[in-house]
């Protein structure tokens, strides 16, 4: 199909719905609705900004399907609430925080692109501990969703002892641990992401058949005598440099027979497809010093250098599910 004007022009304005949005995430208006109902003068005296200012910005959330208006008050409805509110156990706002961040550094894609990545702003919460928890609870809520689907396709068989490298909250170390009852875990990742995992895993009746190792995998070997390892969501964040010598640490971690699989954006030969791992690889150059997303081959040729074999791409990408597996002889 030709291109039209109309067609270019949209994705000039594609960015007024996203800033509206998260304009009224960081005005926190979607917890602010979520018990009663508001008129837009109630609203800008709770929160003390303009009446123009926030009226114009909540009539433009409702035709996104945002919030609903009636009687000249707005509603949140429940399955936004559900989502967007901070006080929903289900919330994602703190990935939503995460994009308005994404915003600034986004903002200065084109220097970047004449200069270089010394100005790439980093890609998580560091402020507080407090903000890094929300973001590892932000990510469980999407990550528990999926988990037991991707475990279903790795199959992990007859493995006994699973190290899940960069684990965070143990969304999928769960998941393991259900769909394998003979399954032992050992979950690692930094000091402060290990004690949030611990918390949220405290109650459950896996906890006898999981260790928690603190460390981090860009510095410290990780702890050996696994049979099956998973790299999820890792390797976009590291230059290729990077990957080979991590690929080299799990090498050393598994088994003779051991096996690892890496969950990640799988792109095609040329880079292009899928459009997600495209747009994510831009967001990996504003957020890392050498972050992006890779080929099967880019992901194949440093396995082999480490040391694995049998290497295969058991599911294509979409959103981050491509599944890549190889085997320590």
């Amino acid at each position: 199909m030709p291109m039209k004007p109309e067609t270019i022009l949209g994705l000039s304005r594609k960015f007024m719905e996203s800033r509206i949005f998260l304009t009224a995430a960081e005005l926190d208006i979607f917890s602010l609705l979520i018990r009663n109902p508001m008129s837009a003068q109630e609203i800008a005296d709770k929160i003390q900004v303009t009446l123009r200012g926030i009226t114009i910005l909540l009539n433009a959330l409702v035709p996104m399907g945002l919030l609903e208006k009636r009687d000249e008050k707005y509603y949140c409805p429940a399955d936004v609430a559900s989502l967007l509110s901070e006080d929903s156990p289900t919330s994602i706002m703190p990935m939503v925080m995460l994009t308005v961040g994404g915003w600034r550094r986004w903002s200065d894609l084109t220097e970047i692109v004449h200069k270089g990545t010394q100005k790439a702003r980093p890609l998580v919460f560091d402020s507080s501990e407090t903000e890094q928890e929300a973001f590892i609870r932000a990510m469980h809520a999407i990550a528990y969703r999926i988990a037991p689907g991707i475990v279903a396709t790795i199959k992990p068989g007859e493995a006994k002892r699973l190290l899940d490298i960069g684990g965070a909250s143990g969304s999928y170390t769960e998941a393991f641990l259900k769909a394998s009852p003979d399954m032992y875990a050992t979950l690692f990742d930094l000091p402060s992401v290990i004690k949030i995992a611990q918390r949220r895993l405290a109650n459950t009746d896996l906890l006898d058949r999981m260790t928690f190792v603190a460390g981090d995998y860009n510095k410290d070997e990780l702890p050996a005598g696994h049979d099956l390892a998973l790299l999820s969501a890792i390797i976009h964040q590291n230059s290729p440099e990077q990957n080979i010598e991590l690929y080299g640490k799990i090498y050393r971690a598994l088994q003779p027979g051991g096996r690892l699989v890496i969950r990640d954006h799988v792109m095609s030969p040329d880079h292009t497809q899928p459009a997600s791992g495209a747009f994510f690889a831009v967001n990996m150059l504003v957020g890392t010093p050498g972050g992006s997303t890779y080929s099967f081959e880019e992901i194949r040729a440093p396995l082999e250098s480490a040391g694995f074999v049998r290497i295969k791409l058991i599911q294509p990408d979409e959103q981050m599910s491509g599944l890549v597996e190889g085997f320590k002889p």
